[in-house]
């Protein structure tokens, strides 16, 4: 197996310029990468990961955190991190909090102990002091831990906006909204312009609160047979895709006609919004850039590449399928 000194002795220059050239640690002129590169390719020299980053004091590793990969918004997020990690040299440790506050505390344990380079959090389960007390990098994915920690996320009040839009313009009298309950976490934004948008334009805004970490089919499901059967006179419902879905299935068993009889409107618009029929009208998040976006934020403090900025909020836009009437009528 060929080594570092085995390519500069091919190229004709010294270990330390091979080395500049590899890691991209310092300047190299196009001339001696291009000979460098070519003695590379000729001994099919691989470089020593471990070694490099134990060099550079780095794992190479980066954790991510999210409440449950059962969740088909989450899974997306982290698939798509993930990608991003690899193209950028780093490898990804996914961390399923379900809930258990001490498995999020174990990934921040191990960013104390340079396991991993650093975290990207899409989990609400842990005190938010508990990240504010280390000191390398962290990035947060909608929910606001102050200055100290970069947030990325979507426009959940643009969101709301677009969702109460919908409504509208169905005409619909009687919505109920179901909201996750987490503190200082954006998506709460889209549930409160939501209500006031509605409540501006005379229309009856009901919200129902479940827990924000209960991704189960079956408590969606239950939940659904409950507003079902207990607010018979409602016309519209605004919910998560898989609150949606699950709305869908019981108001189909009772009769219900959609959207003529109610108005269904998801918020993520993943896949599952797809695979049922009508396909379901949803408020879409950009997951590959939000993706993007948070893996770029983090590298930045990794390797000290830039200032870095507090807070990014990327937009979102209405996905249409045929659970609302607007669309039908070609609006």
């Amino acid at each position: 197996m060929a080594s570092i000194k085995d390519v500069a002795r091919e190229a004709g220059v010294g270990v330390g310029t091979v080395s500049r050239a590899i890691n991209n640690t310092g300047y190299v002129s196009p001339a001696t990468r291009k000979k460098i590169d070519k003695a590379v390719q000729k001994l099919n020299y691989t470089p020593n990961e471990l070694a490099r980053n134990l060099f550079r004091n780095r794992s190479g590793i980066v954790g991510v955190i999210v409440p449950d990969l059962d969740h088909p918004f989450f899974s997306c997020l982290v698939k798509h991190i993930e990608m991003q990690l690899y193209k950028q040299g780093y490898k990804t440790m996914v961390c399923n909090a379900v809930g258990v506050s001490d498995r999020e505390r174990e990934y921040l344990d191990m960013l104390e102990r340079n396991i991993v380079d650093g975290i990207i959090t899409g989990s609400h389960c842990l005190d938010g002091e508990e990240y504010l007390r280390h000191e390398k990098p962290i990035v947060s994915i909608d929910r606001d831990f102050g200055p100290k920690i970069p947030i990325v996320g979507s426009d959940h009040m643009m969101g709301g906006e677009l969702a109460a839009e919908l409504m509208i313009r169905d005409g619909r009298k009687n919505v109920l909204q179901i909201a996750g309950v987490s503190p200082h976490i954006l998506a709460n934004e889209r549930h409160l312009v939501f209500q006031k948008k509605l409540e501006d334009h005379h229309v009856r805004v009901r919200s129902i609160s479940m827990d924000w970490n209960v991704f189960s089919w079956e408590a969606f499901y239950e939940a659904a047979r409950n507003l079902v059967d207990g607010y018979s006179d409602i016309d519209g419902i605004f919910a998560g895709d898989l609150g949606v879905v699950a709305y869908m299935n019981m108001a189909s068993q009772r009769g219900m006609h959609i959207p003529e009889d109610i108005s269904l409107v998801g918020f993520d618009a993943t896949s599952v919004t797809k695979m049922v029929y009508p396909h379901i009208t949803a408020i879409r998040q950009n997951v590959p850039l939000l993706a993007e976006v948070s893996v770029n934020t983090l590298l930045d403090q990794i390797e000290q590449r830039r200032d870095i900025l507090h807070r990014q909020i990327l937009n979102v836009e209405v996905c249409y399928g045929g659970t609302t009437k607007a669309e039908r009528e070609g609006a």
